[in-house]
């Protein structure tokens, strides 16, 4: 039998190390740079609020919030808004984009260029077009149940007016994020799979696509929030008062303040993306986990070790070999 030889792998030299080394260095200067960039005008802006000529260090643009007229009221009208945008949003996309994966590959373009159609319109054109079916509308339909329904999507304690504009300005949002979601989907195996164990198409959607679509979901919801915040030009066109257009009211008389509640409108903003992430990024194995049936023990014979030399290592791995069946009549 040959003996084992083992053949020691060649030491890297210091030049390859050093290459590797290298993009390290740019990488954390770049990441500085890019903060520096972001905190700088946040530290800036924490100072103005902060730091009074000729009075020093105080908090009254802080301490004052949450007394002030107007933010608890306008900043839950925000986040209802924001929570009936998402919930419109994907029950309008995500039916739709699973239906165009089922369906004829050319309707993807049909659907992607309907969602796309916001970012050619302008916010302006679509404010004014809204505002001149809200104003025609009472005319021609006061004596008919439309009337009504004129004046509740117009209710200022829930506009529910500014949720389906809301809801059209987040479409490219939210089609591109869960676009990106469904295409590292097998779609079509998954709902043929559900369809032969008898679930039933809305079955198929709460249960089988988005648990699979958890990340691209809380992504869609994000950006969707974030769209609803920061939103200034319809909401103050139309005549209401959300929280951004409550925070440029108040920054003609309490300019401190109204950075403050900048700041403050960011760091809520910062902490929903994290629960939102977090419930993103949950354990979603369970949606895809498929249940291992009983182990079958495979009987190991008698193994042979052959004299194979690995480079670069100190051992060689042994070989399982079966021994052959002895021939009938012999021992």
């Amino acid at each position: 039998m040959a003996a084992l030889t083992t053949v020691p792998a060649a030491p890297a030299s210091e030049t390859a190390k050093a290459a590797r080394r290298r993009p390290r260095y740019w990488r954390g200067a770049v990441l500085a740079v890019a903060g520096l960039y972001f905190i700088t005008p946040l530290v800036s802006s924490f100072v103005f609020t902060v730091h009074v000529p000729n009075q020093g260090l105080t908090f009254e643009a802080y301490s004052g919030i949450l007394s002030a007229d107007g933010f608890t009221e306008s900043l839950f009208l925000s986040l209802s808004l924001a929570a009936a945008t998402i919930a419109l949003a994907l029950l309008l996309v995500v039916p739709a984009l699973v239906a165009v994966r089922l369906g004829p590959p050319r309707l993807r373009a049909v659907v992607e260029i309907v969602c796309m159609l916001p970012l050619v319109v302008p916010p302006i054109a679509l404010v004014t077009g809204i505002a001149t079916v809200l104003r025609w509308g009472p005319d021609h339909f006061s004596r008919t149940p439309l009337y009504q329904t004129f004046l509740a999507v117009q209710n200022e304690s829930f506009p529910v007016v500014l949720v389906l504009a809301y809801t059209v300005l987040a479409l490219p949002f939210v089609h591109r994020s869960l676009d990106a979601g469904l295409r590292a989907v097998d779609v079509p195996t998954l709902v043929e799979a559900a369809r032969n164990c008898g679930a039933s198409r809305l079955q198929v959607i709460v249960s089988v696509i988005l648990p699979n679509l958890r990340s691209s979901l809380a992504g869609a919801s994000f950006l969707t929030l974030a769209l609803v915040l920061g939103e200034y030009t319809v909401a103050s066109l139309l005549g209401f008062r959300p929280f951004a257009v409550w925070i440029v009211t108040v920054s003609g008389a309490e300019a401190r303040m109204s950075v403050a509640v900048s700041l403050l409108s960011l760091l809520i903003t910062w902490a929903l993306l994290l629960i939102l992430s977090r419930a993103g990024t949950g354990s979603s194995a369970s949606a895809t986990a498929i249940p291992a049936g009983p182990a079958t023990a495979i009987p190991a014979g008698p193994t042979t070790v052959t004299p194979a030399a690995a480079a670069g290592s100190g051992t060689a791995a042994p070989t399982p070999v079966p021994s052959a069946p002895s021939a009938p009549g012999k021992e």
